[in-house]
């Protein structure tokens, strides 16, 4: 033995265990560390289950949970057994080894490597199996709770006469199940087959017989299991033609049967269960005669049936006899498929009706006063004028508006009136000083609501702007008093923690900064040191677990996004893309639409939620797309109306669709989660609206299924199709628009949610649709289209567009090319469609947005109306050329009476900053003047000498900066004159 330390005189180093106190160490540490580990996992359960309690849904919570438990428990658990259970019979058939074979002498020393850990192995092995099987099961538990739960329809499909709840509620069931069953046949195969080799059952390369009699019959049976199992498979898939998707040219994604289907497929599956039956018996027979040879001739019978029956058959039928005579063949199945896809889409009660698409009156002076008895035109765009939102209300760097503004409907001395809003959302971005303390403590939430008309904007002194009728901070205008913080919003995706000693900002007006403390009861409670340290884990923030800011009261708010709550409380709801603003009582509620879905509905075609309801506004605004886009579904209802409170961030689902049988499941699943419509309050119900995801899903049906014949069907004659929006390059399909009108067979104006359709590869207009968006009202709901005659050439969106950017005789060309000559850029607004006496009326607003201005403003309005164009400054004028007359119901021109008064603009001790903003307002005045007067070569030249006014304040400012001497006012973001607006009052 070589000496471990020292020579032969030196001392001995003792090379031991490590000592007592050195293992106690690593112990205790290897115990902290699995706590640790624990915990960090508790932590996210725990932190959920606070937080469901603390919205009041904590039966969602439970339910969900113990569904899954449940699920995890009983498969992972009869997965473990059954292929436990074959290893062990497996071995415990093995043959004696006493004459062992060359091959078996070489496995002997795998057997005896395992022989000591036989036991565990097999706990191992069938624990793993279990617990991937459990994971798998527990991740069914909607299909499982909408099996259990499920209602009937009261429909039955056409070819084998089921319950539509067969197909939406127990066919994905008895899938699972039948996968399940697979996949433990299949498994337990494997595991009996390996055990079997290894002890000697099994011989591959051994002379003589190659399976014992007792490994032949236990085989024998798994795989009669597994051809059983492959005829229940068949079984079902007779069924499962009724919802099977497939290309067909006349629909591209059809959903059903069809005549190959019908009449091939079918009666293949059905002799192919029989055939499967007899080859499962032929397998368990071996149990008593010991012999492969009938079951294999079975199974070859089985799989050569497969290819011929299953295959071959089907390809004839479709070859021979369905393509020489396709349209009279699948005629009887695509009426089918009309009215299933109507029905499970909610349009097969669509009012069309033929419009002419021309006025058939002379005079068309008469018609000026039904154009504002028609229609409330929205010249107040609200996807382009949120910056100007931003820049007149902001206030503060710390507030913002969401990119696309909402409109909603509020009433004044009797009147209803198109309502653009926005919320003045918290905007952490726009904080100066990041930190800890100020993103989580002290700016906690946004303040107010910005309302203005839809249909006007200022004239005069300050001419483009919105008129509001809500402004300034704290708001102020026509909707009264109400809670104005807002902590749930669009824009809040961080956590605040309110109610402790840190005090939040509020807001801020002329006497200084403004300060509060949360006094509502939403979040969760962190005064308990526990949940501290479960939400420092969680969240991955030790200072929450440590912070002097918390104490008694603190509350932490998360999850505050509309969108997010309501998805979190209501799991098993397809949310909508837009979640609006309202102001209900005293209280600002989101209002939020969420949809049950299902692709179970036999016959109807699927749709890609994500693909149908894109638009050109989803492209530029990712929180407009519909939630779950890539969902394929074939069955929608918009069955619950949801609102989150802005402040307290309590969600509350209502009923809406009292006949969605998918609803009665779901409110059956989680009782007491959804309120009745009767609890719909009458200020809230004058908010709801129809929905555009919806609405978008069904115009994109209705571009072919507007079509009740068959053989239209079938020819493709009639199909429309969604035009792209003219008034962008984005290449995507027009967003509806919400406006007040009255369709030819209504009596007055009801707020309606609009489209247009063109013929499929043309740009002529085909068809016009509105749905009537008056929640409450007996035809909330109603779909109707007027059909243009496929004989006349209406004009569609792309055209009107383009006959507007081209038209020469309006000067409108001249006055695009003199703005986007300059520093200033031409943004076109919503173009409305309204019929009106058989023709169709197309209005446009154009903003401006450039010169020193970052936002846009109304410029002009352009409107057409059977090749009558005019681009006047003001919609009333424009109607007035375009009619020829002067509407009676005209209001006189509103100066800017809902804004805060102009200021002028600022002043500098700058002398050259003084004298370079004096020209500028002299250039800007010029401007105007010269734009009144339709003189546009005055306009382009007082532009640019506005641009070298500006840019020499700039210039100038820039350098007294620079040398510190200058008055750091002087050049204030919008606060400059610019070349297509006065000037505005400087942001705070």
């Amino acid at each position: 033995m070589p000496d471990r330390g020292g020579g032969p005189t030196g001392p001995r180093i003792r090379v031991g265990r490590p000592s007592r106190r050195a293992r106690t160490l690593l112990m205790t540490l290897g115990v902290l560390a699995v706590l640790g580990m624990v915990f960090t996992m508790f932590a996210g359960f725990w932190t959920d289950w606070l937080w469901y309690r603390s919205v009041n849904y904590s039966s969602v919570f439970t339910t969900t949970l113990w569904t899954k438990i449940g699920l995890f428990s009983v498969f992972g658990l009869l997965m473990a057994l059954a292929v436990g259970f074959n290893i062990w019979l497996a071995h415990r058939l093995r043959p004696p080894l006493s004459a062992m074979s060359m091959e078996q002498q070489s496995l002997d020393r795998y057997r005896m490597g395992i022989a000591p850990y036989k036991k565990w192995l097999l706990l191992g092995i069938t624990a793993l199996v279990g617990l991937i099987a459990g994971a798998s099961a527990s991740s069914q538990w909607r299909t499982w709770l909408m099996w259990v739960n499920g209602v009937p329809f009261g429909k039955k499909d056409p070819q084998f006469h089921l319950d539509v709840s067969f197909y939406a509620f127990d066919l994905p069931w008895y899938r699972f199940l039948l996968g399940f069953g697979f996949a433990t046949a299949i498994l337990s195969l494997i595991a009996a087959a390996l055990t079997h080799y290894l002890y000697g059952g099994l011989r591959i390369t051994s002379p003589g017989a190659r399976a014992t009699s007792a490994a032949t019959g236990h085989l024998s049976v798994l795989l009669g299991l597994f051809v059983a199992l492959k005829a229940v498979a068949y079984w079902l898939d007779r069924y499962g033609l009724a919802v099977k998707s497939s290309d067909f040219k006349a629909t591209g994604n059809w959903t059903g049967l069809r005549y190959v289907d019908a009449n091939a497929y079918l009666p293949a599956k059905t002799i192919l269960f029989c055939i499967a039956v007899i080859c499962a018996l032929l397998f368990f027979a071996t149990l008593w005669r010991r012999t492969w040879q009938l079951p294999v001739i079975g199974f070859g019978l089985m799989v050569l049936s497969a290819i011929l029956i299953g295959g071959l058959y089907p390809a004839i039928v479709q070859k021979f006899q369905v393509q020489p005579n396709e349209q009279a063949k699948e005629a009887p199945y695509v009426q089918k498929n009309i009215q299933a896809t109507r029905e499970a889409y909610g349009i097969d009660d669509t009012q069309v009706g033929e419009y002419p698409g021309s006025s058939s009156t002379k005079d068309k002076t008469k018609l000026r006063d039904q154009v504002d008895s028609t229609a409330s035109l929205r010249i107040i765009d609200p996807n382009v004028v949120s910056p100007t939102f931003q820049q007149l209300q902001q206030m503060r760097k710390y507030y913002a508006f969401p990119n696309n503004l909402d409109v909603d409907r509020y009433s004044k001395d009797g009147k209803d009136q198109d309502t653009v809003i926005g919320l003045r959302e918290l905007n952490l971005a726009g904080v100066d000083k990041q930190n800890w303390i100020n993103t989580h403590f002290r700016y906690t939430h946004g303040y107010g609501v910005v309302a203005a008309k839809g249909t006007e904007a200022t004239e005069g002194t300050s001419p483009g702007r919105p008129v509001f009728t809500e402004s300034n901070l704290p708001s102020q205008g026509d909707l009264g008093s109400y809670e104005q913080r807002v902590y749930y919003g669009e824009k809040t995706t961080t956590y605040s923690i309110v109610g402790g000693p840190q005090k939040e900002i509020d807001y801020s007006d002329n006497d200084g900064e403004k300060t509060t403390s949360y006094q509502g009861d939403s979040g969760v409670n962190l005064a308990n040191p526990f949940n501290r340290a479960a939400y420092a884990v969680a969240f991955g923030e030790p200072q929450i677990m440590y912070s002097g800011a918390i104490g008694d009261g603190s509350r932490i708010l998360y999850n505050r996004t509309p969108k997010d709550r309501v998805e979190a409380v209501a799991p098993w709801l397809t949310i909508d893309g837009d979640a609006y603003p309202a102001v209900v009582g005293n209280r600002i509620q989101w209002i939020v639409d969420a949809y049950t879905t299902t692709n179970g509905y036999p016959y109807a075609s699927r749709t890609t939620l994500g693909d149908t309801t894109a638009d050109s506004l989803t492209a530029t605004n990712n929180s407009r797309a519909v939630v779950a886009q890539q969902n394929q579904v074939n069955y929608i209802r918009n069955s619950v109306k949801a609102t989150v409170d802005a402040y307290t961030g309590e969600v509350r689902l209502y009923q809406w669709d009292t006949q969605d049988p998918v609803l009665k499941t779901w409110m059956k699943a989680f009782p007491g989660t959804v309120h009745p419509k009767t609890d719909i309050s009458a200020d809230l119900m004058s908010h709801l609206r129809y929905p555009q995801d919806l609405f978008k899903v069904q115009r994109e049906l209705l571009t072919r299924y507007h079509v009740q014949d068959a053989d239209t069907f079938l020819s493709g004659s009639e199909v429309w199709q969604v035009p792209d929006d003219p008034t962008n390059k984005s290449g995507n399909a027009v967003p509806p628009y919400y406006l007040s009108m009255k369709m030819p067979d209504q009596k007055a104006q009801a707020f309606s949610l609009t489209t247009t359709f063109t013929p499929n590869g043309r740009d002529n207009l085909s068809a016009f649709m509105a749905v009537d968006s008056e929640a409450g009202t007996a035809d909330y709901g109603k779909i109707r289209v007027l059909k243009v005659p496929t004989s006349s050439t209406v004009d569609g969106p792309k055209q009107v567009q383009s006959q507007f950017n081209s038209n020469s005789q309006q000067n409108i060309a001249e006055f695009v090319r003199l703005i986007r000559g300059g520093d200033s850029e031409i943004e076109y607004g919503n173009l409305l469609t309204v019929p009106l006496d058989g023709g169709l009326l197309y209005a446009e607003p154009v903003y401006v947005r450039g010169g020193g201005l970052k936002y846009p403003l109304l410029r002009k309005v352009l409107v057409t109306y059977e090749g009558t164009t005019a681009f006047e400054d003001t919609l009333d004028q424009a109607l007035d050329k375009v009619f020829g007359a002067t509407g009676s119901t005209a209001e006189p021109p509103q100066e800017n009476v809902d804004q805060p008064p102009a200021e002028q603009p600022p002043t500098s001790s700058n002398p050259t900053v003084r004298e370079a903003l004096g020209d500028a307002q002299k250039a800007f005045e010029a401007g105007q003047e010269a734009l009144k007067k339709g003189d546009w070569k005055a306009y382009g030249d007082a532009q640019k000498d506005l641009q070298d006014a500006l840019k020499r304040a700039e210039d100038a400012q820039a350098a007294a900066e620079k040398s510190g001497g200058a008055d750091a006012t002087a050049g204030a973001s919008g606060s400059s004159p610019g070349s297509s607006a006065s000037p505005t009052p400087t942001s705070s």
